[in-house]
């Protein structure tokens, strides 16, 4: 069994994430070794306010992202959408997509990506 606790995860900082503003604060949950399944990775980030992960395109893969707390606005191929805490974002394959706090609190989400095969 491999268990994490994301809440006591050691964050590093992660300045301007795909280009994005600020620096967001972030921890690799597994390593891709111990993620026996098209599973990629998982993070936990935490985006403090007016900070972004900037937009950015994937291959052949499935990022997505949940929102745990905090509110801001999410971009996927142009389209905007404000997100709050419980949403879920998928971002498809060859989708151009970013995340953007513009809220006064942090930002706290999950990113988990899958790519079509492992």
């Amino acid at each position: 069994m491999i268990l994490r606790n994301f809440l006591d995860a050691e964050l590093t900082e992660l300045p301007h994430c795909h280009d994005g503003d600020g620096t967001l604060l972030h921890a690799d949950l597994f390593e891709p070794a111990q993620l026996a399944s098209a599973l990629r990775f998982v993070h936990y980030t935490v985006l403090p306010s007016g900070t972004s992960i900037g937009l950015h395109t994937h291959g052949e893969d499935n990022e997505i992202y949940i929102i745990l707390s905090g509110n801001g606005i999410a971009e996927v191929d142009g389209e905007r959408q404000e997100v709050s805490a419980g949403d879920v974002l998928v971002n498809p394959p060859h989708g151009t997509h970013g995340l953007f706090n513009t809220s006064l609190f942090d930002m706290r989400i999950l990113v988990i990506e899958a790519g079509m095969e492992r």
